[in-house]
């Protein structure tokens, strides 16, 4: 069965976004990049909630990307191409590889899991993944964790107080001191 993993940045003390709703803390390297274009090879298909689609929309279009290297080209032709589901009550209509959700999170869930393939399915976005985590829906936790302390904004974790056990499964450093681990809930 294809798990679903949440995968997201997070700053040492615990948030994805600042207060303000920045993410410009957590641009990464060229060693995390690279880990980020390993990763999405892993996917089949991403889930996400309005707000992080409008902010992946940047990669839809490279070649209106005056400044793209390599490296975000090879980015975005993995990124486009991949299915992705859109969870909004505001949007009428996605572009590209993306639909609106027909149904609820774990419907959907539930759906992808019943197809064939063997890529993960990824969850974007913490008002999706806190849903989905309070579904216990999520069976992996990937989290990349910048050195630096913002003080508030939007958590990686769900604040449900419940209590879920992981088991680590892998762990790496790069440079300028980011981390990136991978847990696997212990079911």
């Amino acid at each position: 069965m294809r798990k679903v993993t949440y995968a997201m940045s997070m700053s040492l003390d615990g948030f994805i976004t600042d207060p303000a709703g920045s993410i410009d803390w957590s641009v990464p390297n060229a060693e995390v990049f690279q880990h980020s274009i390993d990763e999405i090879q892993r996917i089949d298909v991403h889930l996400m909630g309005r707000r992080l689609y409008e902010t992946m929309l940047y990669w839809e279009e490279p070649e209106q990307q005056a400044g793209f290297d390599e490296k975000e080209w090879e980015w975005a032709s993995l990124w486009n191409p991949l299915p992705k589901v859109v969870f909004s009550t505001t949007l009428s209509e996605v572009r590209g590889a993306a639909r609106l959700a027909s149904g609820g999170l774990a419907e959907e869930i539930e759906r992808l899991r019943s197809e064939p393939g063997s890529g993960d399915i990824a969850i974007g976005g913490a008002t999706l993944a806190a849903e989905a985590a309070n579904l216990d829906l999520i069976d992996e936790y990937q989290v990349t964790i910048h050195p630096v302390l913002i003080g508030g904004g939007t958590p990686y974790f769900s604040r449900n107080e419940r209590h879920v056990t992981l088991d680590l499964t892998e762990t790496r450093m790069f440079p300028d001191g980011i981390a990136f681990s991978r847990y696997r809930v212990r079911r």
